[in-house]
């Protein structure tokens, strides 16, 4: 079994791959947040992986910062897992007594978290909905909050000017 621990930030991902023999077959190294990183992604875990059936993809679930590499992956047909951050960060703090944290450490913990927790359950066509749900239900409060301001600026008193 390969496993892939994505530390997802902004413009840049952390990626770590070892095996479930304890063996890195790729240090950690860095991607871009584009489609020419996540091909360089996808070659490496090709380079290494004969049926991709095996092959346990792990990320952070940071927003919409995860959404483009979350969708290459599972577009690319891998069991894809989005885990919470606060699991990953209690996990990282269970493994070591040091308060390190960096984006290779975290990629690392991911990649570990996948070898070990066999109690994650990997990201669905439902999760993908309810994402879009949350994503629509949070553009409509903006939307309702708007308006609300607009209202109350055409019908309040406008203050007088004193001459």
């Amino acid at each position: 079994m390969i496993f892939v621990g994505i530390d997802v930030a902004k413009d840049k991902h952390d990626c770590f791959i070892p095996n479930s023999d304890d063996e890195v077959l790729f240090d950690v190294f860095t991607i871009s947040n584009s489609i020419d990183g996540f091909s360089e992604l996808y070659e490496k875990i090709s380079s290494v992986a004969e049926d991709f059936s095996k092959v346990k993809v792990g990320l952070e679930a940071t927003g919409h910062y995860s959404y483009n590499i979350l969708g290459y992956v599972l577009n690319k047909g891998l069991t894809t897992y989005v885990i919470n951050p606060l699991h990953t960060n209690l996990f990282r703090k269970g493994q070591s007594l040091r308060k390190t944290k960096t984006d290779r450490i975290d990629a690392h913990c991911i990649a570990l978290m996948l070898l070990i927790d066999s109690s994650l359950e990997p990201y669905s066509l439902t999760s993908y909905h309810n994402e879009e749900l949350k994503s629509l239900t949070r553009c409509r409060f903006t939307k309702v909050q708007e308006r609300a301001k607009y209202k109350t600026s055409v019908y309040s008193p406008r203050k007088r000017l004193l001459p």
